[in-house]
């Protein structure tokens, strides 16, 4: 909340949408890779009822995750962040989403839109393995030994959100280092593995 206060009394109720066009040209994208990724790698493990065990599920959020990562996630990330912080800094430089990426690939070449590749993988592939994970393991109960039986909308959004927290919770720290290494200031930081330990070691675990 003092986040949000200090922001909204520096940049007004707009400084909260910062890097809002990125997300956006990003997040249709990003859904169809994740979940046309998910399909086809669930699909060709599935048993003849249509079943996904939920060991097969974590694999499949995993490719899901990792391919989404790449193709998508990291290069919008990079650049969201970047507004976010350009924000903060004396003179922002950045007038818009096309106008930033147009300054980011300039400055440091197709490789200034993959900073922290290696952490959003892992964030990405472990938050989506993670989420089918969970969400399979909760349809596959509720159907039991029945894999027609239809789940109401209620109860599959509660599956939904259940499957939502749980890869917050369990990708915190990855999100955290990826949001480090994707900064104006990722400089400071020689890998990933750096960044993770810099953190632990002079911030501690809660940071």
């Amino acid at each position: 909340m003092d986040c949000v206060r200090q922001t909204v009394q520096g940049h007004g109720v707009k400084g909260l949408y910062r890097g809002l066009s990125s997300l956006l040209y990003g997040s249709i994208p990003k859904a169809a890779v994740r979940f046309g990724m998910f399909e086809f790698l669930s699909n060709q493990v599935r048993d003849g009822q249509g079943r996904l065990s939920n060991t097969q599920s974590v694999l499949c959020g995993l490719g899901a995750g990792v391919f989404e990562a790449v193709v998508v996630v990291c290069p919008m990330e990079t650049v969201k962040v970047k507004f976010i912080h350009d924000q903060s800094s004396a003179k922002p430089r950045y007038r818009g989403f096309f106008h930033g990426v147009r300054e980011i690939i300039r400055d440091q070449g197709l490789r200034g839109t993959y900073q922290g590749l290696t952490a959003t993988v892992l964030k990405q592939g472990s938050n989506q393995a993670i989420r089918f994970f969970v969400m399979t393991s909760l349809k596959n109960w509720y159907k039991g030994d029945n894999a027609g039986k239809q789940i109401h909308p209620l109860i599959t959004g509660l599956f939904g959100a259940t499957a939502g927290a749980a890869s917050v919770f369990g990708n915190t720290p990855l999100d955290v280092i990826k949001t480090r290494m994707q900064g104006l200031e990722a400089h400071k930081y020689k890998s990933t593995w750096d960044c993770a330990y810099k953190i632990m070691k002079y911030e501690g675990p809660i940071a």
